[in-house]
């Protein structure tokens, strides 16, 4: 192939799906760790603020995380006195997990800088064209058929 066949990276819509989403994510990854928690961190305490409390397998099949990923990150979370581990109710040898106080004020914080972050991104899009990306992207998943939430 010759050298004015090969497209230039700035032809793909990776190239700028992938600009735009490394800016995005760490800007946010920046306001997080000025809180304490990492970007993995606060999907798990999100994930785990809509239900009263989830067992770790669930979590991790809702994450698509290994057992051991979320253990880690609970573990990381209960040292920081976010997260706690309290009895199952449905089997006296398991535990499921629950936002401590502490991790039920910081996750409404934490959510308002997601949406700080969204607006300082996409804020000057019109509704339509918000709606337009939205709907174009949550096309590209459904027909790739992509499910793993992004932690990174």
């Amino acid at each position: 192939m010759a050298d004015a066949d090969i497209s230039p990276l700035t032809a793909h819509l990776g190239y700028w799906l992938r600009l735009v989403s490394n800016h995005v994510s760490h800007a946010f990854a920046g306001k997080l760790e000025g809180r304490g928690v990492t970007v993995a961190e606060w999907v798990l305490l999100r994930e785990v603020h809509d239900h009263r409390s989830i067992s770790p397998s669930r979590l991790a099949d809702r994450l698509s995380l290994t057992r051991g990923a979320v253990s880690k990150l609970a573990d990381r979370l209960i040292d920081k006195g976010l997260l706690g581990r309290e009895p199952s109710p449905e089997d006296g040898r398991a535990h499921s997990l629950a936002l401590t106080a502490d991790g039920r004020t910081l996750v409404p914080e934490l959510a308002g800088l997601a949406d700080s972050n969204d607006a300082e991104f996409f804020g000057d899009l019109t509704p339509d064209d918000r709606a337009t990306m939205e709907r174009v992207l949550k096309s590209v998943v459904a027909g790739c058929g992509l499910k793993t939430p992004p932690l990174l």
